[in-house]
């Protein structure tokens, strides 16, 4: 039994929640080629399906850490455009101050612990922050995610082995966009079915439709439960696109034109749009009056980052870690 129903509220969040995602990272896009925003940028467009389906599966105290590519999930979190949008500009009001960057985005408040620069990275940490919620005794849960080429990392083993172990209520997603950078699935591993991978560890998983909102909702919302009730960790394969390369540096000429349209046939946004419409959950001028709210929105994310302040230079010594008194030993 489902704990959390899909309703014709999901549905039209759904396609609010991924329509501002898709024209944020697209004028994330714009800015980068024109040179406002700096260093490394990936983008999610694609891929919406897999945050919104989980996002409405999750409770409101449960967190979600991920890779890099990590506008979207924040966004979906409700954290605000603009914070985002100034910390890619490298500004003062920024989510993480300035200092992060594309790469970093982070808050606390949504229970955001951040996008992640080391490859796995955030593997071992996922599962630290679902060992500290069950060290707590609540019921929260931690959604971790990766990408295909992540799974490839010695510390998804260590991870997946010591969640299980402690039954730690922590669902890993691997987000698989058949692409590691630039290298497709086929030519790193003999095992493409990505999510076989828990099987060694006795983990529950399987694969999910990643373009279908409603299968990833209701497959995070079966190993949300699981994990509440104190069953442990689930290995879920979402298996997605991203219509853009693997950076903004990524011309994408590894795959074919073919593939591109095969998978934009089934862009998640539209799929719901048809049957918010279909269904007559609302009409032509709702979806219009989105679009219309989603522009401003990003539009005034690029304003407020625009006229935004740089950071301080004294910025440079705050937020660091640092010992004044560590007893170092002379040799």
């Amino acid at each position: 039994m489902s704990a959390v129903e899909i309703n014709k509220d999901t549905y039209l969040k759904w396609f609010e929640s991924m329509l501002l995602m898709r024209k944020f990272e697209e004028k994330t896009g714009q800015l980068y080629g024109q040179q406002k925003i700096r260093g490394f940028c990936h983008l999610y467009i694609g891929q919406e399906a897999v945050v919104a389906g989980a996002i409405s599966a999750m409770g409101p105290d449960d967190s979600m850490i991920t890779s890099y590519r990590d506008h979207a999930h924040g966004l979906a979190l409700g954290m605000s455009a603009n914070s985002i949008m100034a910390e890619m500009y490298g500004k003062i009001t920024g989510c993480s101050k300035g200092k992060g960057g594309s790469m970093h985005i982070f808050s606390k408040e949504h229970n955001f612990y951040g996008g992640h620069g080391i490859v796995g990275g955030q593997m071992p940490l996922g599962a630290g922050i679902a060992f500290a919620e069950k060290y707590k005794g609540t019921k929260n849960v931690n959604v971790c995610y990766m990408g295909d080429g992540a799974v490839r990392q010695g510390a998804l083993n260590e991870s997946f082995n010591m969640a299980m172990l402690w039954k730690l209520p922590v669902i890993f997603v691997c987000e698989n966009n058949g692409y590691a950078m630039g290298t497709s699935v086929q030519r790193t591993t003999n095992m493409t079915d990505i999510y076989k991978i828990g099987l060694g560890f006795d983990m529950p998983c399987a694969p999910v439709d990643g373009m279908d909102p409603v299968a990833v909702h209701n497959a995070m919302d079966e190993a949300i439960q699981r994990a509440r009730n104190g069953e442990g960790p689930t290995f879920l394969e979402m298996r997605t696109y991203r219509y853009r390369g693997h950076s903004m540096s990524d011309p994408a000429k590894y795959r074919t034109k073919d593939e591109l349209e095969e998978y934009k046939a089934k862009d998640p946004i539209e799929q719901v749009r048809e049957v918010i419409l279909k269904e007559k959950y609302a009409d032509d001028a709702w979806i219009t009056s989105i679009e219309e709210k989603v522009k401003e929105i990003v539009d005034e994310s690029v304003k407020f980052a625009e006229e935004s302040a740089w950071p301080d230079p004294s910025e440079l010594y705050k937020d660091v870690y640092v010992q004044s008194d560590y007893p170092y030993q002379e040799i």
